[in-house]
């Protein structure tokens, strides 16, 4: 079983979803299987890496970093594959913070890059936006000495 664990931007410039969906595929199908699939099913990035999971024949676990995560959901379309995709694992759990805060994503973060074989992001390089973004977790997992694959196709910017 490979564990692999997903830290994304959540606005992905639409010149790049063909180009990331494509690598994202493509390094699912190189690990072992059963393939698992490790996301907080944020907007964005996260909900992109958790469907191809699925499409590939993998399972999902998912991290909620706190319990009014619904809350940061802009859109309809958002929210509604958030609930979806959280319908398709039994393998989830909601982290003791009752608000969404950076720290919150922060430690949902660590706590994918803790129970994951590895990290996959799609990231452009570029430091967080806030506390706990992409950029952050990362650097956290290259510090508990993760093997981290980023995809970001060269030159796009969000």
């Amino acid at each position: 079983m490979s564990t692999v664990g997903f830290t994304g931007h959540q606005n992905l410039p639409p010149a790049g979803v063909d180009y990331i969906s494509s690598r994202l595929t493509e390094h699912l199908r190189s690990v072992p299987t059963p393939l698992v699939g490790l996301t907080s099913l944020a907007a964005g990035a996260d909900q992109l890496f958790a469907r191809l999971v699925l499409d590939l024949g993998g399972s999902l676990r998912v991290v909620i970093p706190s319990a009014e995560y619904v809350t940061t959901f802009q859109t309809d379309a958002d929210m509604a594959g958030f609930h979806t995709l959280l319908r398709s694992t039994p393998d989830s759990r909601v982290l003791a913070f009752d608000t969404p805060s950076e720290e919150a994503f922060f430690a949902a973060g660590r706590a994918v890059v803790e129970e994951s074989d590895e990290l996959l992001a799609v990231w452009d390089g570029l430091p967080a936006r806030g506390f706990g973004g992409t950029a952050d977790v990362v650097r956290y997992a290259e510090k508990q000495g993760r093997p981290v694959t980023v995809v970001w196709p060269a030159g796009l910017r969000r």
